[in-house]
């Protein structure tokens, strides 16, 4: 059976905040400056170094702001575009304490695009719909037993972060082949879900 101290070694959590679906076409294109100016004003925490440009993958990893300890980028995968924060570097505290803090730098970074000229009106975010990635199959490999693990802990973080109202959890895929990851929705009025598909 799982214990907590299972969860101290997960460090590589993803957050990826969705865009509302009226997100305009060109949004990729206009990230690219935009990124370049967050490297030369230090607009986020974390060392900031390069910008890649994968625009030509279809439903791939977009326009992406590489950082030393993270990176943050404007990520299609799945075909849903999305704020995607990449924690790469360890971090201090307990598993609630990396998961929030990815939270807070994913929602800091797409509250700051959204504010962006180039964005202004025209690109936003939905934080109470979201979801957490686990880069790390060793440590937390796709399975039931994963699902089982980190359930409370990411429920209890975002029950703290968005509120008390319905929370939907929801494990996306059992496929061994992909990285373990939830769906958190707390943005309508579904009662909390205990898929684990």
């Amino acid at each position: 059976m799982p214990n907590s101290a299972a969860l101290e070694p997960i460090q590589h959590i993803n957050v990826k905040l969705f865009a509302l679906p009226a997100a305009p076409e060109g949004v990729l294109d206009a990230a690219i400056p935009v990124f370049h100016r967050w490297i030369q004003n230090s607009a986020c925490p974390e060392l900031l170094i390069d910008v890649a440009d994968y625009r030509h993958v279809p439903d791939g990893p977009g326009v992406i702001l590489i950082g030393h300890e993270a990176n943050y980028s404007l990520d299609c995968e799945g075909g849903r575009l999305g704020l995607l924060y990449n924690r790469k570097a360890r971090s201090e505290g307990s598993f609630e304490q990396r998961l929030r803090l990815s939270y807070q730098r994913a929602l800091q970074a797409a509250q700051l695009l959204e504010r962006e000229p180039e964005f202004a009106g025209v690109l936003k975010f939905d934080p109470a719909c979201l979801e957490v990635v686990v880069n790390d199959r060793l440590l937390a490999p796709n399975t039931e037993q994963t699902w089982r693990l980190l359930k409370p802990h990411v429920q209890s973080v975002f029950r703290e972060m968005l509120g008390e109202g319905a929370l939907a959890l929801d494990w996306i895929s059992s496929d061994p082949r992909e990285r373990f990851r939830v769906r958190v929705d707390a943005s309508g009025p579904s009662s909390e879900s205990e898929t684990a598909a």
